[in-house]
């Protein structure tokens, strides 16, 4: 019955994207069959297909030429270095040629970012640096004003874009004198904020539901900037905060994961980045029963429920996946938690336990799911298992994130007796016999 009523509003949701005449079509097997991304999954699998052939022939030609570069291409790789040595990520004279200094450069741009330092730049990173660069150069008050009062100078410019450009507004604080006043008028005297949108009349309480008060991605950008002014994150023999350093492992996962959806979601043919969106939106409502369930069940338990739904879905397993990928990144660069953890859950769900490290960040930071860390640790487990046999879905490249995973999932939990004890350097001690000096 869930199943059907998903297929109705999934042609509701593609309406836009059929001629009016297919609304009429039979609702049962052949919607039922387009569910959770169909046709994105099936797009995706085309592209990968027709991906392997490119690869074959271009593998059985014998003729090799050296790539390239158009003075449009060459121009624009020029406005990025210039716009990269603008902001402190020293790449020498613009050339239009990204060479090895340039991809150093733009290493250091992602990492300062939140990025994945990749070197390579995705279009969405471009247009964060040149635009701004291009108000930088502009200048104005708003300009001058983040370069005079934020930590990190010049370089608080890019942190500014990257937010307003992911829908995340952070008005800037501004400190002014304020005259003594008699206590009676204290309150008065308080800068006043803006008010929130009026919530529903509720029913009192006063025990707190357990869940994040900001959205994940503005908290992502508050520990991106601690990270750096920390100079790296937090390691396993130097963690003090066990919280904050999962904290910045789940944005270190969200960032790759949102790379991933895009990458993905740009070989989608015929699909706008809105559509993609709206198409992804349906993974909330559908699997809002096994989303509810990560917060009250086992991790089995959960699972279950999870497998038994991608049996009855209809999908193949590739396209399933596929999809699931690209609405991941969707939920969270539009800060849908219900998107994001569903997708997370399939994923996991059809063997893909490296993702299984997201649900344990989500139970334990509390973001679409209430704070239980005690269920965090078996989500924590499953994806350090998969880490350890070589699954790792997340920065790869770092080999102490496991170590720093495990340790700060166990201390909130309060099992870190359970961690294996760490047995610390010492220097060898041997018994050596005095040596008696004897006469020539």
């Amino acid at each position: 019955m869930k199943l059907k009523a998903f297929a109705t509003a999934a042609l509701v949701a593609s309406l836009s994207l059929a001629p009016a005449e297919t609304a009429h079509a039979d609702a049962g097997d052949a919607i039922a069959g387009a569910i959770l991304g169909g046709i994105l999954g099936h797009a995706i699998a085309n592209d990968q297909n027709r991906r392997t052939k490119t690869q074959r022939r271009s593998s059985k030609s014998t003729k090799s030429s050296k790539p390239s570069i158009s003075s449009a291409q060459r121009e624009q790789n020029r406005e990025v270095q210039t716009a990269l040595n603008q902001f402190g990520f020293n790449v020498g004279t613009p050339d239009g040629s990204i060479g090895p200094r340039s991809r150093s450069g733009i290493s250091t741009y992602q990492a300062t970012l939140g990025y994945p330092s990749t070197g390579q730049l995705t279009e969405y990173e471009r247009t964060v640096l040149v635009t701004a660069y291009h108000r930088a150069i502009a200048g104005g008050p708003q300009v001058s004003q983040v370069m005079a009062t934020h930590p990190m100078g010049m370089k608080g410019l890019l942190l500014v874009q990257r937010d307003e450009m992911a829908g995340v507004t952070v008005a800037p604080v501004v400190v002014q004198p304020v005259a003594p006043v008699a206590a009676a008028g204290v309150m008065a005297a308080l800068p006043m904020l803006a008010p929130e949108a009026p919530e529903a009349a509720a029913l009192p309480s006063f025990m707190g539901s357990g869940a994040a008060q900001v959205s994940l991605a503005s908290q992502c950008n508050k520990i991106s900037l601690m990270t750096n002014t920390n100079g790296g994150y937090v390691t396993a023999a130097g963690m003090s905060d066990p919280g904050f350093a999962l904290g910045e492992q789940f944005c270190l996962a969200r960032t790759y994961a949102m790379t991933t959806g895009e990458e993905l979601a740009a070989k989608v043919a015929g699909f706008t980045p809105q559509q993609i969106s709206d198409q992804c939106a349906g993974f909330g409502p559908v699997l809002s029963e096994h989303v509810a369930a990560l917060s009250l069940r086992t991790r089995d338990e959960v699972l279950t429920g999870v497998k038994g739904f991608v049996l009855s879905s209809g999908m193949a397993p590739a396209q399933l996946a596929g999809t699931a990928k690209v609405c991941l990144g969707v939920g969270y660069t539009t800060d849908a938690m219900d998107v994001a953890v569903g997708s997370a859950l399939l994923l996991t769900a059809m063997g893909e336990a490296g993702y299984a490290e997201l649900l344990g960040h989500h139970l334990a930071q509390g973001f679409g799911a209430t704070v239980r860390p005690d269920l965090a640790v078996d989500w924590y487990d499953m994806g350090l298992d998969a880490m350890g046999k070589g699954g790792a879905v997340f920065a790869p490249g770092l080999n102490d994130r496991g170590a720093v995973i495990r340790k700060a999932a166990y201390t909130m939990a309060g099992r870190a007796e359970d961690l294996a004890p760490i047995v610390p350097a010492a220097l060898p001690q041997f018994a050596v016999a005095p040596v008696t000096a004897t006469a020539p």
